[in-house]
């Protein structure tokens, strides 16, 4: 991967702040700021696209299979490796794979959880209560 080095000037209390947060995950304060630009910055364009294709193909599916979708979640498998992973992040750090590894689980997380509330509007948009729908944990 090319690189660039590049020198900003941050208010004192996002550096503050941003220090903390990399302390507590046991990492540089470059890394940190790279994850933080890294989160905000889509890496690649086709998964927005392919995201925003799956969330607008929700509006042609019956109720059923909206019901389904707002009631999907990651697996157990999933969940658990992301979970252990978010924790050896903060106890130790991780290597350059294990951190990739974490990013795909947490975009995975995140389309997951968007589908589920587009599922969940839409049911609403068509007059059902969905209140009953489980609470992300």
């Amino acid at each position: 991967m090319i690189v660039h080095p590049v020198t900003i000037q941050l208010p004192i209390t996002l550096y503050d702040k941003l220090k903390a947060r990399a302390e507590q995950d046991n990492v540089t304060l470059e890394q940190e700021l790279l994850q933080v630009v890294a989160a905000v910055v889509p890496q690649s364009d086709d998964l927005d696209l392919e995201l925003r294709d799956t969330l607008a193909q929700l509006t042609t599916l019956e109720n059923d299979a909206l019901w389904r979708a707002a009631q999907s979640h990651l697996s157990a498998e999933i969940s658990a490796e992301l979970e252990a992973l978010h924790w050896k992040r903060q106890r130790e750090g991780l290597s350059a794979v294990e951190d990739e590894k974490r990013q795909e689980y947490v975009r995975q997380y995140e389309h997951s959880m968007l589908i589920r509330a587009q599922a969940a509007a839409l049911l609403q948009q068509r007059g059902f209560d969905v209140s009953v729908l489980p609470r992300a944990q």
